[in-house]
Order: structure tokens, then C-alpha cells, then sequence
């Protein structure tokens, strides 16, 4: 007996799930909930703008899209039946619901607008039976969390090669360059060097530009003796990878070996609380104690870490709120940061895999000071 895909056993694991729920049919509109059941590549745009969606129920696999999309569909969702819209979406979609016998459709809550939910609903109270509409949150999400061995190989592969890039990067790099600069270099690299793309616009953060964490690179000029944090990833058959490294040209003043040790302090700390049946708020409390600590708790303002996959950031989430417990197979990010505005800041982070009895850093621990004396 032939060995079911992995797709195929995501179906059969939610149609399990879908039994105990208040629905017949899932809608999936979110484009790595689409690409992880069905294989479907296409990304959207924007949020008005969508390349497809699935629709399945207990003995029906649909997916609908356009004439853009009609090719790649069939070669990649091979498991779906592929039906290319005629008309605008709202016109087409009722009937083709209707036709699968659905009474109750669930939708991804976090990914219809408002004006479509609306057009829609008027539509399918008009059909005989009555379509009704149910919100859902984060089915095809908790699914995502735990990865298989071909999902770690290939967050395994973007690691190695961001971690490739960095180093070039940083190796070459000389006072006078622009942020800008910096980041369209890694762009490149990642691009010749086999990426789908970047996991998400690298951060090239300088100076008091640091502090920001999540800036923008700008036309600022690289200095000596200043923090330059590079937060950046990569994407291999769509599973990225996140990495953040600051780095100082002509070494640290006192101030930012302090900030520094500080954090490398309270990543290894948290890492050492990552692993199998620990509440995901225990990391996060863990560096945020040693961070407090050390003087600098106002200036550690977001959540130590969170899932990465598909998505740059999906869940868990390693923060002060909201508990779930950490499970084998998950990846997270460890990540504190010390931010001084106008002066600058420290962000490290390393993409870790949760294994059995232990988390395993998947990026490399190159460009990593020890300022602990």
C-alpha cells in the first residue's frame, strides 16, 4: 500500500478534528494554512487580494482560484479538485458551496474582511438551504506547530544559508556603509544563493537605530564602536528561518559590553528552560528576571520569542501571558533585547528546535560575543 503524502495526512488529521467541530465544511483563505494542507504555492498580494482557497469536508476537496492561478493549481494541489471562478468571487463562490452540501461553512476569523463576510452572508442566507457562517481560530494553526523531519530539513537549510550570507556580510563589512546598503547586499546573496526569497525585509539597525526593534534601514551611515543589529531570514521550499546578531566594528564601549552580556545571559538561561511540557511562559519569565536583574527591565518590551514555519511568526508564543505547553517538534525563536532609546540596543537570537529532552539551536552561533568578565 502506497504511503499517503504528507498533505494527505494533514487532511485526515483535521477531518478527525472537524468531526468534533460546529461546521461541516472549512473555508481556508490564510495562504500558509492553504499552501500547508493543499501544496499550493501562490501567495496573495494583500488581503483583498487572494490567489485561492480551499474548501473541504468530510468527502470533498476543492480548491478555488482564477485563471491566474488554474495551472499551478493542478500541478501542485494534486490532491484537490481545482475550480476556476467564471464570474467575481462572490458571485461564483455560493453555488459552489451549495453544491458540496454544506449547511455550516468555517472561516479563518483572522483572515476575511468584513466586506466580503458581509456580501457573502446576505448571499447564502438566499440559498435553499441556508449557508450560515462560522467563525474559526487557529485549527489549522495548532496543526502547524509541531513539524515533521522534511519541515525541520528545510528550516535546517535556510538556517545554514542566512547563517552563510551573515558572515559574508559581516566579514567585508567597513564603517561608511548605509543600512540600506547592507540590506540590499543580503537580499542579493540570499537570491544567488538559492532562497525562495527573504523570510521577511532584513532589519540593518545601527547606532540609536538599534534601539528600534523593528526598524527600517535607512540611509545612515555603519560607525565604529557602535551596536548593529541585523535581524534577517530566509525562505527554502517555503519554511523560513529568523536570526538576529548585533555586532560592534572596533569592539564595545563599556556600557554596550554590559547590555550585551546581559542578553546572552538571559538567552542561554531561557534556552535551558525550552523543551518538551514546559508552559511557554517560564522562558520568557526566566530572561526577563535576569534582564530585570540587571537594571534594564524597562527596556525589554517584547515577548522573548514565538513560533516559526511556514510564517515568520505563528504560534506559540514565548511570552508573559497566555501559557500553552511546549511540545516536542515545535521551532521557536529566543530572543531578549535591551533598548536604550537614543542610544542603541542589543537583540540576540537564535531558531531552536525543541527535541525530546532539550531545545537544539538550528541557527549557527557564529558572530556571538562573550563579554561575560
Amino acid at each position: 500500500m502506497k504511503k499517503k503524502s504528507a498533505f494527505q495526512q494533514r487532511i485526515l488529521l483535521l477531518r478527525e478534528k472537524m468531526e468534533h467541530l460546529p461546521f461541516d465544511t472549512l473555508w481556508v483563505l490564510q495562504p500558509e494554512n492553504r499552501r500547508y494542507l493543499s501544496g499550493f504555492k501562490a501567495t496573495d498580494g494583500q488581503l483583498t487580494e487572494s490567489s485561492g482557497s480551499l474548501l473541504i469536508s468530510k468527502d470533498k476537496l476543492l480548491l478555488v482560484t482564477d485563471s491566474r492561478y488554474t495551472t499551478e493549481a493542478k500541478n501542485e494541489a494534486v490532491d484537490f479538485e481545482v475550480i476556476t471562478l467564471k464570474k467575481g468571487f462572490t458571485e461564483n463562490f455560493p453555488e459552489i458551496v451549495s453544491k458540496l452540501g454544506t449547511r455550516v461553512l468555517g472561516f479563518d476569523e483572522n483572515h476575511l474582511t468584513w466586506g466580503v463576510h458581509r456580501e457573502l452572508a446576505k448571499k447564502f442566507r438566499k440559498l435553499s438551504p441556508p449557508v450560515r457562517l462560522a467563525p474559526v481560530k487557529g485549527l489549522v494553526e495548532g496543526m502547524r506547530e509541531v513539524k515533521d523531519q522534511n519541515e525541520i530539513r528545510s528550516m535546517s537549510a535556510a538556517s545554514d544559508l542566512m547563517a552563510e550570507i551573515l558572515t559574508e556580510v559581516i566579514d567585508k563589512l567597513k564603517p561608511g556603509k548605509t543600512e540600506k546598503e547592507v540590506a540590499w547586499e543580503i537580499e542579493g546573496l540570499a537570491r544567488e544563493g538559492g532562497a525562495d526569497g527573504l523570510a521577511f525585509p532584513s532589519i540593518v539597525a545601527s547606532g540609536p537605530n538599534s534601539a528600534l526593534p523593528h526598524a527600517v534601514p535607512t540611509g545612515r551611515k555603519i560607525r565604529k564602536k557602535e551596536p548593529i543589529t541585523f535581524d534577517v531570514g530566509v525562505k527554502i521550499d517555503g519554511y523560513c528561518c529568523d536570526m538576529t546578531r548585533t555586532i560592534f566594528l572596533d569592539g564595545a564601549t563599556p556600557k554596550f559590553r554590559k547590555i550585551y552580556a546581559t542578553v546572552r545571559k538571559a538567552q542561554l538561561a531561557a534556552l535551558e528552560k525550552i523543551k518538551p511540557g514546559v508552559k511557554s511562559t517560564v522562558p520568557d519569565s526566566t530572561a526577563r528576571q535576569i534582564i530585570r536583574d540587571a537594571g534594564f527591565g524597562d527596556y525589554f518590551g517584547h515577548s522573548l520569542g514565538h513560533g516559526v514555519g511556514l510564517a515568520t511568526h505563528e504560534s506559540p508564543r514565548l511570552g508573559p501571558e497566555k501559557p500553552v505547553e511546549l511540545k516536542e517538534g515545535m521551532v521557536v525563536t529566543d530572543e531578549p533585547g535591551i533598548y536604550i532609546p537614543g542610544l542603541g540596543g542589543v537583540r540576540l537570537e537564535e531558531m531552536v528546535l525543541i527535541e525530546k529532552n532539550r531545545a537544539r539551536v538550528l541557527t549557527r552561533d557564529d558572530h556571538l560575543y562573550d563579554f561575560s568578565d
